[in-house]
């Protein structure tokens, strides 16, 4: 029978039935709608991912398919890279471009490479930041951005964040891009806010892309349009090479039916550890942790 439908495929391909697939994102969809993208192409509801993008962002999006959807909590705090652009003169309402202007400065004009290269030096490192008044930070329930909306005036409280690293990467006057690496929760809306605050001058973030989740990096992801058209096939990455960042333990047939049935294991000579990935004939049997010498399973899959 032919198939009537066809936004969705025939069958799900096997190598897609469980896995993380990387996605280079476009601007304009949600990354909300890049899961629906994604569940369409892949006839399958249970698809989630690790971390968003504002719409008008570019750049890597990890999906998890299938049982890998489990996984998404040891990839989301993975540190991220970025390119981002800032237009310096300019503040907008939401520290991005899809604002409305709040000040105007010339004082850019004033400014030198040497300038802002400074600027980012002096804001890597543990610090504090303020999320943005329009983000997805939840007050009292209520997402910021809905009650910016509605014109309140609310300031969100700081949280700790890491910038591990920023450099320069162009200098065109208003603008200037540069790469940053940085913790996860990290606003590089705000980063471009408190830069123009630091060069008395106000600033914006004109464009941003995502480039690396941890190991994970954009040249290796399947483009939106690819992913649309269905083909994305070979491209999952198996959960235990998409997790290769944690530590690993390879057990025998016999202790892979006691982490089947949920029961700890011996685990001698293994250093404690919160996460370790349990592999089995090369797949991913468990996230457990070990303690006192035991592999205790936390998560079972089937493999």
């Amino acid at each position: 029978m032919p198939n009537r439908n066809p936004r969705l495929p025939m069958a799900i391909p096997p190598e897609a039935s469980c896995g993380l697939l990387l996605v280079d994102k476009a601007a304009g969809p949600s990354s909300h709608d890049v899961v629906a993208m994604a569940r369409r192409a892949l006839g399958t509801r249970r698809i989630g991912h690790t971390g968003t993008l504002d719409p008008f962002a570019t750049g890597l999006l990890i999906l998890c398919v299938g049982s890998a959807t489990r996984l998404a909590e040891y990839l989301s705090g993975l540190p991220k890279r970025y390119e981002a652009l800032l237009r310096l003169g300019e503040q907008t309402d939401t520290d991005d471009c899809t604002g409305a202007v709040i000040t105007r400065s010339d004082r850019w004009r004033d400014l030198s490479r040497a300038d802002v290269t400074t600027a980012l030096a002096r804001r890597v490192g543990r610090q504090w930041q303020v999320p943005p008044g329009y983000s997805a930070k939840q007050v009292a329930g209520e997402r910021l951005y809905e009650k910016a909306r509605r014109g309140e005036a609310v300031t969100p409280a700081a949280v700790a964040v890491e910038i591990a690293s920023m450099s320069l990467l162009t200098w065109n006057p208003p603008f200037a891009g540069f790469e940053v690496w940085c913790s996860s929760g990290t606003y590089v809306r705000a980063i471009a806010r408190d830069l123009g605050l630091d060069l008395q001058t106000g600033a914006h973030l004109a464009e941003l892309r995502r480039t690396a989740i941890g190991a994970h990096h954009v040249d290796a992801s399947v483009p939106l349009t690819a992913l649309q058209a269905g083909r994305f096939q070979g491209s999952l990455l198996a959960p235990v090479q998409a997790l290769a960042h944690l530590p690993r333990i390879d057990i025998d047939d016999a202790a892979a039916a006691a982490i089947r049935h949920g029961r700890a294991i011996a685990a001698p000579g293994a250093p404690a550890a919160l996460t370790v990935l349990v592999v089995w004939h090369a797949a991913l049997l468990a996230v457990g942790a070990v303690a006192d010498g035991l592999l205790h399973p936390k998560k079972v899959f089937d493999a």
